[in-house]
């Protein structure tokens, strides 16, 4: 019997980045699901799919044993469901061992912006829930400073009535903020959650790049702000895989980041 997931194809058929998703990912698994591990919680993304892949592998092979799996999106219960693996809720498991998600940009602190997927609420409240948060990706999303590689900006999820005076108060901010619009849709992208998504952009060397916790804090007093992209100071690790098959490890603790 194949110990592939239905949701990700075989290692012999990935691309040099996909290839590099995947081995950060059974990487990531490998080392923080323990048979304390009890309850995961699943991220969004496309090196999701290899993190899903991997626990339920592990959980077939008899060497882990999770009772609940957290997803943050509607993609992340797919996964869990197509997976076998169990299904359930933040309300009934509020305290998880740990959760992994990907990040579209990293920074040496290993802050992140996350929401490109558009599911940034969900995502947070597992991560907030989580004793420890991991993060996983491919080296292209490291960066030096926030908002330098990934450009498209800072989602915000808002409340639909409001994302007008919330533009003109993040532009008090520096910021230029964007609704977001679907494809394939008219309108804009509506969340999981029945809310709207602004992306906000910042110049370089803005308050994102240098205090992105700051930065943060700013934008979620704003009335009617729900949650944004920014995960300061969350996550504890980052596994980013390298397109020669090695994964580069980054620990971070008290706020001190040490690479591996």
């Amino acid at each position: 019997m194949s110990s592939s997931s239905p949701s990700a194809p075989s290692s012999l058929l990935l691309d040099p980045v996909e290839s590099a998703k995947r081995a950060a990912a059974r990487r990531a698994i490998d080392v923080h699901v323990t048979a304390d591990s009890k309850v995961i919680g699943i991220g969004s993304g496309s090196t999701i799919v290899y993190c899903v892949e991997r626990l339920a592998e592990r959980v077939r092979d008899g060497q882990v044993s999770v009772a609940a799996c957290i997803p943050t999106s509607f993609q992340a219960k797919q996964l869990i469901i197509e997976n076998g693996l169990p299904l359930a809720e933040l309300n009934s498991y509020p305290i998880i061992d740990v959760a992994f998600d990907g990040a579209d940009e990293v920074d040496p602190e290993l802050n992140c912006i996350k929401g490109g997927g558009g599911c940034h609420l969900l995502e947070k409240l597992v991560a907030a829930s989580a004793r420890v948060f991991v993060l996983v990706a491919d080296d292209r999303k490291i960066s030096n400073a926030l908002g330098t590689k990934w450009t498209k900006g800072v989602p915000l999820e808002v409340i639909p009535s409001a994302y007008v005076p919330i533009q003109k108060k993040v532009a008090l901010l520096g910021g230029t903020a964007h609704l977001r619009m679907a494809v394939r849709k008219a309108g804009p992208v509506v969340t999981d959650s029945g809310n709207l998504i602004l992306d906000v952009t910042f110049p370089l060397d803005s308050i994102l790049a240098t205090d992105p916790a700051a930065c943060h804090n700013k934008m979620i007093a704003i009335p009617g702000v729900v949650e944004t992209g920014l995960f300061s100071g969350m996550a504890k690790w980052a596994y980013f895989g390298c397109s020669d098959g090695s994964v580069k490890v980054s620990q971070n603790e008290a706020g001190v980041s040490t690479t591996l």
